[in-house]
Parts: C-alpha cells; sequence; structure tokens
C-alpha cells in the first residue's frame, strides 16, 4: 500500500510542447522526428537534454561505430567515480609505467617513471586527448588497463549502454572497439552529473609541467569552448577509421543540451553541424523546474526502524523541458511513497514523483533513500510499543 503525500505544487505557465524523459518503464521516450537533418555529413548523431533524457534530434542514434577518443568520457567518468569514493585524490601523484608511456597517438609525453598529479593527468586528457595519461590513471585505479576496461564495459551496461563494447581505455583503433552516439550520450550525461568536469573539459588553455625546462602547452581540441556562447566539453574523437567524432555540451541558464556526432568528414564540419544542433535546441526550448534541489519533498515513515521517519529532500532539481512559446496548460507534481520496514539501504527506492500535465501522467522519477537506516533493536521496539501504549509517543 502506497501513502501519498499530497500534491505539493499546481500552477499555470506556457507549457508548449512537453517531452517526457525516459524515467521509468512507464514513460518511455519517443525520438524526436525531423524533416530536416541538422547533421547531413555525419554518419550518427542525436542531440539530448541533459536533465530530462529528452531526445530533441536524432539520426541513426543506435548505429554501431568507431568512437575514437570520446572513450575518454568512460574513462573520466571512473575517475570521477574513484575520487568520489575517495579511492583516489585530486593531489595524489601517479607514476606513468613503461606501457603507458608508450601510448602513440594524441599524449602528453609522459616518460616512465614521470610523476604527475591525478589532476594534471585529467587535464591531459581532458584538454589534449592524451592516450598516456588516460592508461596511467586507468592502471592507478584499476591495477591495469585490461581490468580498468573491465569496468568500463561493467559500467555501461549499468548505464543502459547496450551497444557499446570498449577494448581500451584512449579509443585507439581495435577489434570490437565501438558504441552509438545515444550511448555516448547516456554517458555524457552521468559524467555531467560531476560538476567539476566542466573545470576541465571547458578550459580552453593550460598548462603542464609548469616551472619546469620543459613546460607542457595545453589547448582544447575542442574549439567549441572558446568560440560557441555556453560550451564547456565534453570530448572530441578522431582516427582514420572513427573520422572526425565529437560529444558535446553547452549550458545556458538552467538548460543544458548534450550534442553527439560520429564519422565527420573533417572538424570544420563537426563543429558546424553540432552548432546547428545546439542553436537548434537553445531556440525552440526551455527547461522549467518542478522541484529544486533541497526542497522538502516530506517524511516518510519507517516500521521498525532505528529512525522512525526520514527527511526527504530533492538532491537534485526536477524539470520538465518544455516548447518556447506554445499553449498553456497545468501543471502539477504528486510524491507518492511506499510503505518500507527497516533495514534500508541508502539508494533503495521509496516511491516516486509524479508530473502531471493537464491531469495526465507526463513523466515519473524514482525517489530512493539518502541514507542506512537500520532496523531497531528489541529495546528500542518495546520502549516505543509502550510508550504507545501510555500515549507518551
Amino acid at each position: 500500500m502506497q501513502k501519498r503525500i499530497a500534491a505539493l505544487l499546481s500552477f499555470s505557465l506556457l507549457l508548449g510542447l512537453l517531452l517526457p524523459a525516459a524515467v521509468s518503464a512507464r514513460m518511455s521516450e519517443e525520438p524526436a522526428k525531423h524533416k530536416v537533418d541538422l547533421t547531413p555529413n555525419a554518419k550518427s548523431a542525436i542531440l539530448m537534454d541533459a536533465d530530462t533524457g529528452t531526445v530533441l534530434f536524432e539520426k541513426n542514434a543506435h548505429e554501431k561505430l568507431p568512437p575514437a577518443s570520446i572513450t575518454k568520457i568512460m574513462t573520466m567518468l571512473l575517475v570521477m567515480e574513484a575520487i568520489r569514493d575517495g579511492k583516489l585524490r585530486w593531489d595524489e601523484k601517479v607514476s606513468a609505467s613503461e606501457y603507458a608511456a608508450s601510448m602513440g597517438g594524441s599524449q602528453i609525453y609522459l616518460e616512465p617513471g614521470e610523476q604527475m598529479t591525478v589532476e594534471e593527468l585529467m587535464k591531459g586528457i581532458a584538454l589534449a586527448s592524451a592516450n598516456d595519461a588516460s592508461v596511467a590513471l586507468a592502471e592507478r585505479v584499476a591495477g591495469s588497463e585490461d581490468m580498468f576496461v573491465q569496468m568500463m564495459n561493467e559500467r555501461a551496461q549499468e548505464l543502459g549502454m547496450k551497444n557499446t563494447h570498449f577494448a581500451n581505455t584512449n579509443g585507439l583503433p581495435a577489434e570490437g572497439h565501438y558504441t552509438t552516439a545515444y550511448d555516448i550520450a547516456i554517458m555524457s550525461r552521468e559524467l555531467l552529473k560531476y560538476e567539476q568536469i566542466t573545470k576541465f573539459t571547458g578550459k580552453y588553455q593550460d598548462y603542464l609541467r609548469q616551472n619546469t625546462e620543459k613546460p607542457f602547452w595545453l589547448v582544447n581540441t575542442n574549439k567549441l569552448v572558446r568560440f560557441y556562447s555556453g560550451a564547456d566539453g565534453l570530448k572530441t574523437g578522431y582516427t582514420s577509421e572513427a573520422k572526425y567524432c565529437l560529444s558535446a555540451t553547452a549550458k545556458r541558464g538552467d538548460f543544458r543540451v548534450i550534442a553527439v556526432v560520429l564519422g565527420e568528414p573533417n572538424a570544420k564540419t563537426r563543429n558546424t553541424e553540432v552548432t546547428r544542433m545546439f542553436d537548434y535546441a537553445f531556440s525552440q526550448y526551455e527547461v522549467f523546474p518542478i522541484v529544486k534541489a533541497g526542497e522538502s519533498l516530506g517524511v516518510l515513515p519507517i516500521v521498525k526502524g532505528s529512525e522512525k521517519q526520514l527527511e526527504l529532500k530533492a538532491d537534485r532539481t526536477f524539470s520538465v523541458l518544455v516548447k518556447k512559446g506554445a499553449a498553456s496548460g497545468n501543471l502539477r507534481h504528486e510524491v507518492i511513497l511506499d510503505k518500507v520496514k527497516a533495514p534500508l539501504s541508502k539508494g533503495q527506492p521509496i516511491g516516486k514523483l509524479v508530473i502531471y500535465a493537464n491531469e495526465k501522467p507526463l513523466k515519473e522519477l524514482v525517489l530512493t533513500s539518502p541514507k542506512d537506516v537500520k532496523r531497531a533493536g528489541w529495546w528500542t521496539l518495546f520502549r516505543r510499543t509502550m510508550s504507545r501504549a501510555l500515549m507518551l509517543d
């Protein structure tokens, strides 16, 4: 039996075309259909709202193709997760192995045994697309590149990247190394949950080995971060097999979009077509926040828990995507909480937030427990029972 928390919000606004996000089995997402191809020269492309996951444009988005250095988005994601989990520190120094130093292609020319901090190596990956820095961090996180690649594939499956398989950490040509524009957008969206990442990907230039005899100038391979307003990432790629690829992101106000192109004929065309997708998104859509980060979502009673209840707050802003300048309608949301018993694990589903437009379900978001809650001991439960019996609780 589910406990309903009263509808918290009801208001009118310019809604336009409300686009559902793929946040539950019920609310499946339909790719946007367009008569005009925004990326006529790309083999594959997708334009996605980073917040809701709504697809605004797609072209052959599920076709398996080599991603070149866009692969490093997954490498950076696993590094960010290792830092989040306390397994890695930004100021930790990492020694380059002979294998890492031997990587060809784009690199920061690590010498065997040379030490750089995690932060410096991330600069090398994000700006210079350094293959040697990718392998050095992979070896530090997992012990070997092969073990790290296994982690990459496992994480891809967890994210629902059904048409992806990695063979290395850097995207150099290899048999069985492929992904899709849609899957790239999924992992890009996940990486962007770590706001600090754009500190690296959004920089146009920086230096490594400063104050040494061999300072190394880094220039971002993604020129859009310099020339397109709001662009702050994410990763370029090129090999003779993959051609010119890019997973780009830009943010204006609260609206962030992800644009992916694969198989472009040259860098200029790649940037032009990504710019066209950005322009389309920002001219046609906007996001409207339903619940802002930190707002109360109610109180969850916990049966037989060491804590009798949990106060729930939004861990992020929940939004809907709206088309600019269309008709008005009614929008409201409702929090529906499950009846839960202890023990409760952090991240365990505890209910859902349902958004309605004109009283029809538009979007569902799964709510999860913000912490672990143990089962109360027998003495605590006995005291609670006695308190209720004596009407003292």
